[in-house]
């Protein structure tokens, strides 16, 4: 194995491997575990790569090996309720955001993550890789083993799910 091309083409590529991992597996520590233990394969495995794109391989070894430390511990992550998240809407200021619009800012974006969190694995995924990665759709469909057409209705089931989770965050922001 080369170890230079291996450091050149695989490790940028961590940062990405810990987000989708920490997302997947809902904790830093294990995302760390995750992430490691990935490298260690891709180091392993990397004379399987040849010319290819180093990031959606890698990327896929880190979800594999996630989902190999869901089924060792039996610990998928259940769904969260959102009802017992519902606060009061938090009117902005029109100028330079005020204490109460920064406290709305944080309140959506804990809404958003627990939403996400909240999306099983399968649906979980698309959406970080696609939208916090910004992987196109045959990335992603290399990385976690489907067809693009099957990314696609993943992607739409877990937007649509979120679109629920939030709607009433979304119909304050309108109002």
């Amino acid at each position: 194995m080369d170890r230079s091309a291996f450091e050149r083409r695989v490790l940028p590529h961590l940062d990405a491997g810990y987000n989708l991992a920490r997302w997947l597996l809902r904790g830093d520590t294990q995302a760390e575990d995750a992430v490691q233990e990935a490298a260690l394969r891709a180091m392993r495995y990397f004379d399987s790569l040849q010319d290819g794109d180093a990031r959606p391989w890698f990327l896929g070894i880190v979800r594999r090996t996630c989902f190999d430390a869901m089924a060792r511990t039996r610990q998928w992550p259940p769904a969260q309720s959102f009802d017992d998240e519902d606060a009061e809407a938090h009117e902005t200021a029109d100028a330079a955001p005020g204490p109460e619009a920064l406290l709305y800012e944080r309140e959506i974006g804990a809404r958003v993550d627990a939403a996400l969190r909240a999306l099983p694995p399968p649906l979980r995924e698309v959406v970080v890789l696609r939208e916090l990665e910004g992987l196109d759709y045959a990335a992603i469909a290399r990385i976690i083993g489907v067809p693009a057409g099957t990314v696609m209705s993943r992607l739409s089931r877990a937007r649509e799910r979120l679109r629920h989770a939030l709607a009433p965050d979304l119909e304050r922001g309108a109002a």
